[in-house]
């Protein structure tokens, strides 16, 4: 089967007349090519669905006037310049990506084909995916993960109305993202003005989670904060499983966790944020230049209580603590 640009050459060389050039661009189909840095999502599962309720509500039909083709990395970094050269290989007109890592490696593998990125981190600009927020410049746009100051602090406030018992706070970091460190200095005024105890546990990789949260659970009265770092949130049953096994309260950056069975979770919902790659995704097959499209920041937080995990380690959520939560996991 002859490429599209293989198509477009011929067309561009006169083989063709101009009349059926136009009618065959006309007929054409937009490829979307999407990169998901998790495992292979289930019909239900939430980010994906939006992005796929989006696109209806939008009046694209998957396999009628859109056709998307879905990459997974499993939650494996190293995977994502393979999987965004594939997508460059079969030429889509459009690349969806989550997060900022994939974002990078699509931008690599591109500067032609528009880029839509996912939360790309807090600041995509000092992790060199774009030139500016207001006017992104390059072929990408998209979304970022900002959440502006005094955001961290509220995982503090949460953890501590849920668990009023606890004495200390661990801070699961991955230090080589810039904004976990901001975060942790937040965290940390947080935790002192509630009178806690606050200590860092950096770590680099999934294997140093376990004996770090071995480490804090000797400690009487101790609970856990985790934020959404991809390394952590690829993994979020393992992780959650971990905070049970040492039982430890712990709050989380996204409901993904307390969807895998963490205890709560607080933060951008990344649900919104795939619907809005969506729209911008449309507005791009309209026409719309990536570079004119500004970075938007995340408007819609979600509040999770997990009920059974709060019962297993012990816990009653106070009624007004459930009130405030846009959901509840019986």
């Amino acid at each position: 089967m002859i490429s599209r640009r293989a198509f477009l050459g011929i067309v561009a060389g006169g083989f063709l007349a101009a009349p059926l050039a136009a009618e065959y661009k006309a007929a054409k189909v937009p490829l979307i090519g999407v990169i998901v840095p998790e495992e292979p999502a289930s019909p239900r599962e939430p980010n994906i669905a939006a992005f796929r309720q989006a696109l209806s509500g939008l009046g694209y039909v998957e396999g009628q006037n859109i056709t998307v083709e879905y990459r997974y990395a499993h939650g494996k970094d190293e995977l994502y310049a393979e999987l965004a050269s594939d997508l460059v290989r079969i030429d889509v007109d459009v690349m969806v990506v989550g997060s900022w890592q994939p974002a990078l490696a699509a931008k690599k593998a591109t500067q032609t084909i528009p880029i839509v990125g996912v939360g790309m981190g807090s600041d995509p600009v000092s992790l060199g995916i774009v030139a500016s927020i207001a006017r992104p410049g390059g072929n990408v746009t998209g979304s970022s993960w900002l959440t502006g100051k005094e955001f961290a602090g509220k995982w503090v406030e949460l953890l501590k109305q849920a668990a009023p018992r606890i004495t200390r706070v661990g801070y699961l970091n991955d230090a080589r993202i810039p904004w976990n460190v901001t975060a942790l200095e937040e965290v940390r005024a947080a935790a002192h003005a509630a009178g806690l105890a606050i200590e860092a546990l950096e770590v680099r990789n999934l294997h140093e989670v376990d004996s770090v949260l071995t480490k804090i659970s000797r400690n009487r009265g101790a609970s856990l904060i985790v934020p959404g770092a991809p390394l952590l949130a690829t993994h979020a049953s393992h992780i959650t499983a971990l905070a049970a096994k040492h039982n430890l309260p712990a709050i989380y950056g996204g409901r993904v966790f307390t969807d895998a069975g963490g205890f709560l979770s607080y933060g951008p919902s990344l649900a919104d944020l795939w619907a809005r790659a969506a729209v911008y995704a449309d507005k791009i097959l309209k026409g719309a230049k990536p570079s004119d499209l500004p970075i938007e920041q995340p408007t819609k937080f979600e509040l999770v209580i997990n009920l059974k995990t709060a019962k297993a380690l012990g816990l009653t959520i106070p009624q007004s603590l459930l009130q405030r939560a846009d959901q509840v996991i019986e």
